[in-house]
């Protein structure tokens, strides 16, 4: 076999079970070099889900954002989201480096954005979402047993605070309207917060502008070409 034949079928080898296990497309075949990464399920962070969840791994997803960072090759980088949420601080740590990629970046939120998809959501340049998807913002939650004492209430304070000041951050909506979202009553059966579709999270400001991938890849053509 050839060896540009052989280094070919590796590629395409790499690229395969990278889909598989990974879930992301290292470097799309357009007009220019763009990463996919899906964030789906629930996002996993320093305890394993149960089995039988789809999660997202914060430990996988991490080494490829350095890697879309430092490849020269990788233009630019899209998320494509589809998250019930997960670990808070994972979530963060994630949405943070993100933002900080300095290469032209773009989400898409289809499906749902909920809880701490949120931050990740509104963490590029540019945040897309499709009509039908949903985001839910409410308070940050705890499973298992806590301390009763108001170090407690506070640490849950300070933990909303930091999520609360990166969407607003990174967004066009304010921190006293995305609280007034997070704290409303009447509106999620047993619970507080606000349920916002496509439309209701563009018109909040909370997400740039309504689209799909296509709207997605195009813009983030646009802002790599003026780039050059």
């Amino acid at each position: 076999m050839p060896e540009y034949e052989k280094e070919t079928t590796e590629q395409q080898r790499l690229e395969k079970e990278q889909l598989e296990d990974l879930g992301t497309v290292w470097r799309t075949r357009g007009p220019h070099a763009i990463h996919c990464l899906t964030v789906i399920g629930q996002i996993e962070g320093h305890v394993e889900a149960p089995q039988g969840q789809k999660t997202t791994k914060y430990e996988h997803v991490i080494p490829q954002l350095v890697a879309v960072q430092e490849d020269p090759a990788v233009e630019g980088l899209l998320v494509l989201i589809n998250t019930v949420g997960g670990d808070v601080e994972a979530g963060l740590a994630l949405a943070e480096l993100i933002a900080s990629i300095s290469k032209p970046s773009a989400t898409v939120v289809l499906g749902g954005g909920h809880s701490i998809g949120i931050p990740l959501a509104v963490s590029a340049r540019r945040s897309f979402i499709v009509p039908t998807a949903t985001m839910t913002v409410h308070p940050v939650r705890h499973s298992g047993m806590i301390l009763g004492v108001p170090q407690t209430m506070r640490w849950f304070e300070q933990m909303q605070e930091r999520i609360t000041g990166f969407v607003a951050g990174h967004s066009g909506i304010t921190a006293a309207r995305y609280s007034e979202l997070m704290l409303r009553t009447g509106e999620l059966v047993m619970d507080v917060g606000t349920m916002l579709d496509g439309k209701k999270a563009v018109k909040e400001k909370l997400i740039d502008q309504l689209g799909g991938i296509s709207d997605a890849l195009e813009w983030l053509y646009r802002e790599i070409e003026r780039a050059e």
